[in-house]
């Protein structure tokens, strides 16, 4: 069971990882911040000061189509945010 799932690319999380030096990554739904941390420092070889972690919600979606309304689900995950020592970084685009 890998722990970290994948890492989260997006504006807001780039920007984050700028300014704040906090990394996100999408993880395992029954990992408590302590495997997350142990997992990140292996994973990348860096020290983390904090892990931050909130489940995200599925969000119902529904539309009117020509065959009738048509309902979908977005997919539950949890996030975790990983707080790196000043002057270290995770180089997320290495294993691309």
């Amino acid at each position: 069971m890998s722990i970290l799932v994948k890492p989260i690319i997006t504006e807001k999380a780039t920007n984050e990882s700028e300014l704040r030096n906090a990394f996100s990554f999408v993880v395992d739904r029954n990992a408590n911040k302590i495997q997350i941390k142990e997992a990140v420092e292996s994973a990348y070889g860096v020290t983390v000061e904090g892990v931050r972690t909130l489940n995200v919600i599925p969000k119902i979606k529904s539309r009117y189509t020509k065959t009738g309304m048509v309902t979908g689900k977005t997919s539950a995950y949890k996030k975790a945010i990983i707080k790196v020592a000043e002057g270290e970084t995770i180089d997320l685009y290495s294993n691309l």
